[in-house]
């Protein structure tokens, strides 16, 4: 169960980080200057290399790597421009709902064998965990549009796509090693985006000042360790589980849930959440089913390590 628990950790640190940028952003930023921000700042994982033992990839490694990077930092994008284009109340709920289902089934394709481990209960915890995400992360009524559909769908294959590569990474290297690499290689990757005058430009203007700076700065320290346990996660788990380790993606929105209730109590200056009897009972009923669906893989996936 060692992997469970260091996923739902990784998705303690992301409902951090959505929380963070919750403060921070007023609007929807710009796709490109945000998918830019988010992979470059990858760069500062360098700064351990003094410290860890760092493995040189062999040739398949550093393939499989970058092709990590390449889908990782093209999905930022097409999820950032979804998000500009179209309700959050859209775009997180499809995502959510099809990017476990794009795995499972990327998965089975190239282990099929795997499938040998998906038991009746493992598939009723993947269902459970898979609608409640759904659920939980839907703010207002859930309105599906083709043009919203095609970039959500998108986004979902190269996120896919990520935890996929990321599996092929670490099945040929350790967790520091893999990490590092494809963290490295990511921010490569955003380098094109500087191609672009209107991000150049952008990056002149933006500058982090007084309290937003440092809020944003706490959020990308946990969005990093989020990635290190999910990282960690998927060094851990079986291939057939790497569909329920991204279905979990629904207690991170439990997590977000709570910590924005009590800050809307608390510090109401900086987050203030409204709540209709109708969303709280469905954010509510979303928590149950998820907890249901933890329970049977805690209770029933006795082979589960």
């Amino acid at each position: 169960m060692t992997w469970l628990i260091v996923a739902i950790l990784g998705y303690l640190f992301f409902a951090l980080a959505s929380l963070g940028d919750k403060v921070i952003l007023k609007k929807t930023p710009k796709p490109k200057l945000y998918a830019f921000y988010v992979s470059f700042l990858s760069i500062f994982v360098l700064l351990a290399l003094p410290f860890v033992k760092f493995t040189f990839p062999n040739q398949s490694t550093l393939i499989w790597a970058f092709l990590d990077a390449i889908v990782y930092v093209w999905g930022l994008y097409i999820l950032f421009l979804a998000l500009e284009k179209y309700d959050v109340s859209r775009v997180i709920p499809t995502l959510g709902a099809t990017q476990p289902i794009f795995i499972f089934l990327i998965a089975l394709i190239i282990w099929p064998s795997t499938l040998a481990l998906f038991n009746n209960y493992i598939f009723i915890a993947f269902i459970l965990l898979l609608l409640g995400g759904v659920l939980i992360s839907s703010e207002k009524n859930y309105v599906l549009t083709k043009d919203s559909l095609g970039l959500s769908f998108f986004a979902a294959l190269l996120f896919s796509l990520d935890f996929i590569f990321q599996k092929f990474v670490f099945l040929e290297t350790d967790l520091i090693s893999g990490f590092i690499l494809m963290r490295f290689l990511g921010a490569i990757v955003s380098l094109i985006f500087l191609f672009d005058k209107g991000v150049r430009r952008d990056i002149r203007k933006k500058e982090g000042k007084g309290k937003t700076g440092i809020i944003f700065i706490l959020a990308q320290i946990s969005g990093g360790l989020a990635t290190v346990f999910q990282s960690w996660a998927i060094v851990l788990v079986p291939v057939a589980y790497l569909a329920i380790v991204n279905a979990l993606k629904g207690v991170q929105y439990v997590f977000l849930f709570i910590l924005t209730i009590i800050l809307s109590f608390y510090v109401p200056k900086y987050l203030k959440e409204s709540l209709s009897k109708r969303i709280l009972l469905q954010k509510l009923t979303a928590v149950i089913v998820i907890a249901i669906g933890l329970f049977i893989l805690i209770k029933y996936g006795n082979f589960i390590y």
